[in-house]
């Protein structure tokens, strides 16, 4: 906490928009997107490695927090403060740090990915750049976030050899992802069936139980769906720069509406248990790796046809 009232008291007006804005780059939402756009477009192998770090991450993530069940650090000491936009995106327990884990197994990953020392220096001044942002805004302390960095470094050193050699073992991505799943099958099994004491914050458990349910959800279609498009897809992650936009835009906007759509039909179909939320999550996976990748050769010969006519 010392350290963090060390910050507190460097906070200005011009560093805080910067670092709530620094911060947005360990969202979710863009470990998400990241992974996908680099299995559409720049390399199947490369995109599954970015979803292996990005589930198995998320779920250690979510494991370690109700499991140890950290207060955030306003919560801790109710002398400290925060910087109050933060908050909101600033629910559950606090170690360790989500967002730090999600930029780490990300733009970790396209930086071992990567052979350009430059991307390289970039992402990890990015990495370092969103964990500081994390205990400037007051949500995180030093321990939150170097356990998620070194959580992070792990995965991201640790599955790149078995996806650098996946093209002529495409076994390694089953069996990464069966790892995945598996991992996520027993950290939910266990949140689902311990007898948790009569004083944990309910919400943040139903959190957790909801996350490793996604994650299983998440692993399990990519051990499916990886083999279906090996075997019967095959798509061309090259296109003119028009078709990979259209394709990521469009493919973006139709898989954040099946995301909002799904929800209330699986949620009846499934009583509102926690397997909607792994069919959902499931679903989504499937359409990203087999069905959306169908639409390629369209977009495709819609540019190119295009460029014809203005040739004529």
């Amino acid at each position: 906490m010392g350290f963090l009232y060390t910050l507190e008291s460097f906070r200005n007006p011009v560093m805080t928009p910067i670092l709530s804005a620094i911060t947005f780059l360990g969202s979710e939402w863009l470990f998400i997107a990241a992974a996908i756009i680099a299995y559409w477009c720049v390399s199947k192998k490369v995109g599954y490695y970015l979803m292996a770090a990005g589930f198995i991450g998320t779920t250690v993530n979510q494991f370690l927090k109700i499991l140890c069940r950290i207060p955030r650090p306003w919560v801790r000491d109710p002398k400290f403060t925060i910087v109050e936009s933060a908050r909101a995106d600033a629910g559950g327990y606090s170690f360790p740090s989500g967002h730090t884990q999600n930029v780490t197994s990300i733009v970790g990953g396209i930086g071992r990915a990567g052979r350009k020392t430059w991307v390289r220096i970039l992402c990890a001044a990015v990495i370092v750049l969103v964990g500081f942002s994390r205990m400037y805004l007051g949500v995180h302390t030093p321990a939150d976030v170097l356990v998620s960095l070194g959580i992070g470094l792990v995965l991201v050193f640790g599955l790149w050899p078995a996806f650098e050699k996946s093209d002529e073992r495409p076994q390694n991505i089953t069996a990464v992802f069966a790892c995945a799943a598996a991992l996520a099958l027993i950290c939910a099994v266990y949140v689902w069936l311990r007898p948790w004491p009569e004083d944990i914050d309910r919400a943040n458990l139903a959190e957790s139980a909801k996350t490793l349910n996604m994650m299983l959800g998440c692993s399990a279609a990519v051990l499916i769906g990886a083999p279906i498009e090996r075997k019967k897809i095959r798509f061309d992650t090259r296109a003119p720069l028009p078709a990979q936009l259209l394709k990521v835009l469009l493919g973006l906007v139709v898989l954040v509406g099946l995301r909002a759509g799904l929800k209330p039909v699986l949620n009846f179909l499934f009583a509102g248990r926690g397997i909607a939320d792994a069919v959902r999550y499931g679903l989504l996976v499937l359409f990203a790796i087999l069905v959306w990748p169908l639409t390629f050769p369209w977009f495709s010969r819609i540019v190119m046809g295009g460029q014809k006519e203005k040739e004529r």
